[in-house]
């Protein structure tokens, strides 16, 4: 019997979801009535905004965050940009990166401005324009150099477009700090695959440490190494 058809497990799952789903709904009910006690606290409206996307009610989430910036935008500037990031990162869960992008461009606050550059550099990633989420993800890395998901945000990029020896620096400061980062030791594979440096170490830490994304990078691994094989043919012939 294959482990995920084991009835005990099945069980443990579901109990674990429904648990998780009434600590939610507590957290919920908590924050509204909060809402209710101080509907001048805007901290309250950005936490349960947050809390409906981590449940996947963008729609819900969206609303609330927009009517919440109704409320604060006259109030302060803290209070408009926290609600505005919030807003941001709604579009950003729900797949809607330009939306996501002009939220998080309009964010001026001194302490948010660096996870807004973060959240931009994703959200360009999201819409596949590498060379604008670098640039984001660099600006990001000022105040945040030895932050391994700043560090991995370059290296991807670097990687898509074409730097692998750049995006082999970022992945190497990554993994330093963060060595069972399975994506990224996967990643630093794919540069090392391309610089013809040795990759094994590499990938057998990642299908260690994230099975599924080394099971899911196979094809790519296989594409790469097929237009290298072509590179170096067409290379010989000349």
């Amino acid at each position: 019997m294959n482990k995920s058809d084991n009835p005990e497990e099945t069980a443990k799952k579901k109990a674990e979801r429904e648990a998780k789903q009434r600590e939610s709904e507590q957290l919920m009910h908590r924050l509204i009535q909060e809402i209710d006690d101080d509907p001048d606290n805007y901290h309250t409206y950005y936490d349960l905004g947050a809390l409906l996307v981590n449940l996947k009610s963008y729609t819900q989430a969206e609303e609330l965050m927009v009517k919440a910036l109704g409320l604060f935008a006259d109030k302060s500037r803290t209070a408009k940009d926290t609600l505005t990031y919030g807003l941001g990162n709604v579009y950003y869960e729900a797949g809607e990166y330009q939306k996501a992008i002009e939220q998080f461009n309009q964010v001026k606050d001194t302490k948010l401005k660096s996870d807004a550059y973060m959240m931009l550099a994703q959200s360009y990633m999201g819409n596949n324009d590498h060379k604008t989420a670098l640039a984001f993800a660099l600006t990001a890395a000022e105040n945040h150099q030895q932050d391994p998901q700043v560090n991995q945000l370059i290296a991807d990029n670097l990687l898509a477009v074409g730097s692998f020896k750049d995006a082999a620096k970022y992945y190497d400061k990554t993994l330093a700090s963060d060595p069972k980062n399975g994506r990224a030791q996967f990643d630093r594979g794919i540069a090392a695959v391309v610089l013809e440096e040795d990759a094994s170490e590499y990938f057998e830490q990642a299908k260690r440490l994230d099975s599924k994304y080394y099971e899911n990078g196979q094809k790519r691994l296989a594409d790469i190494q097929a237009a290298l094989t072509q590179k170096k043919d067409n290379q010989s012939k000349a």
